[in-house]
């Protein structure tokens, strides 16, 4: 049964504190349950929308079949830019994609680069469910997101919310640090032992993640990159990563109220398996359309460089299949960001013919040029990127394009 610790606020450095957050005082810090390896018994609306969201996930990840190979990056920026924004961390597609090409920029969009990394080792290390989740692989994907913090679990009371910098004002206090690996211990159990819908599986993994809150920060992208393991493990997905958590994103008081319910005394588990099964199933339904639209969109930029090769004359107009250009637009969708040398490393051509196909797919108006201190660094596909923020605004106010319309809280329309 989950139960409250009284614990006492004295803050020993109390130097650059407000008075009131200067103030001592009693606070009860939240120890929830543990969760063993038996899913819990749900109501029959609870098991219907999660077996519901199960089938729309297998559908969407059939529908899009192989094709989730190379639009899983582009998903899982997508979701770590929604994310970003949950913590109050803005970054665009392009620039976070500039980023993780060059290794270099805003401090925003390193950070979410590290995010897009964790999940993506999330899935690789973690998704053999041959294998079980140990406390040591949670540390390890936390590590990876907030590679400046010491590694490790916390080793100190925190808390969550609240105007100031006190768990008197808190809005959630998780548990004290003495039980964060008792309790981690038995989550990663949980992930590794427990049989059931994927869907109930994946939401009680992420609410006990977020309720334990075991590391200092990275907690909420830490958090979501366990749903993309547990749905993985559970072979719920095959070929694509559905972004759950940009849905979440788009109503976070609805989300915090459904972490809220998962607490209450006695849980309101079904509240919170409701909302996190819907969720998945419009995220699914926004990761279908990203991939019909990728897939428009790559005949149109190659039917725009067959005419641009005819209008100059050049033979032949429709590029030899092996033909350094045509295996540009080809990996687009995944490699959104180019520079002449990534070209030249990854489609083993001199750096010479990589800049001339560059230089072509940019005159053709398919690519654009990003310049930094008057200089060129790099080639963008800009439709592309316009895509994942559409796919993104779309999951954050529910659905359906959103090219002409701000989302509440959310960046501005891609041009």
């Amino acid at each position: 049964m989950s139960t409250y610790v009284e614990r006492l606020w004295h803050p020993e450095d109390a130097g650059g504190l407000s008075r009131r957050d200067r103030t001592p005082g009693r606070y009860l810090a939240y120890v929830p349950d543990e969760l063993g390896d038996r899913l819990p018994a749900l109501g029959s609306e609870a098991q219907a929308a999660a077996e519901d969201a199960l089938a729309v996930l297998a559908r969407a990840d059939e529908r899009i079949g192989p094709r989730g190979r190379y639009l899983n990056h582009l998903l899982i920026r997508s979701e770590s830019i929604s994310s970003s924004w949950i913590e109050g961390n803005r970054v665009t597609p392009k620039r976070l994609a500039i980023a993780e090409l060059l290794h270099q920029g805003p401090r925003q969009a390193l950070d979410v680069v590290a995010n897009v990394r964790a999940t993506e080792a999330a899935i690789a290390d973690l998704a053999d469910r041959d294998r079980p989740i140990t406390v040591d692989d949670i540390v390890a994907l936390q590590h990876v997101i907030e590679p400046r913090l010491e590694r490790g679990l916390r080793q100190e009371q925190n808390w969550v919310g609240g105007p100031g910098w006190s768990p008197l004002r808190a809005e959630f206090i998780p548990p004290p640090e003495s039980e964060v690996p008792r309790l981690v211990a038995d989550l990663a159990r949980f992930t590794s032992a427990t049989s059931g819908n994927p869907v109930v599986r994946a939401a009680i993994a992420h609410a006990q993640f977020e309720t334990i809150h075991p590391f200092i920060d990275g907690n909420g992208r830490t958090g979501r990159a366990l749903i993309h393991t547990v749905l993985r493990r559970a072979d719920a997905l095959r070929h694509t990563l559905i972004p759950i958590s940009t849905v979440f994103a788009g109503d976070t008081d609805r989300y915090l109220a459904g972490l809220t319910a998962y607490r209450a005394d006695p849980p309101r588990l079904d509240d919170w398996v409701i909302g996190f099964a819907q969720a998945a199933e419009r995220a699914a339904g926004n990761a279908v359309r990203l991939a019909d639209d990728i897939a428009a969109l790559d005949e149109q930029v190659h039917d725009e460089l067959v005419a641009y090769r005819r209008e100059r004359g050049l033979n032949p107009a429709v590029p030899r299949r092996d033909a350094v250009v045509l295996r540009i637009l080809e990996s687009l969708a995944a490699e959104p960001v180019l520079t002449a040398e990534t070209v030249s490393t990854g489609l083993g051509v001199s750096p010479s013919a990589a800049h001339r196909a560059l230089t072509e797919l940019a005159d053709a108006g398919i690519l654009g040029r990003a310049k930094g201190g008057g200089r060129l660094i790099c080639w963008t596909a800009d439709r592309h990127l316009a895509l994942v923020a559409l796919t993104e605004r779309s999951n954050r106010v529910g659905g359906g394009d959103t090219r002409h319309r701000k989302p509440r809280r959310g960046p501005a329309a891609p041009v």
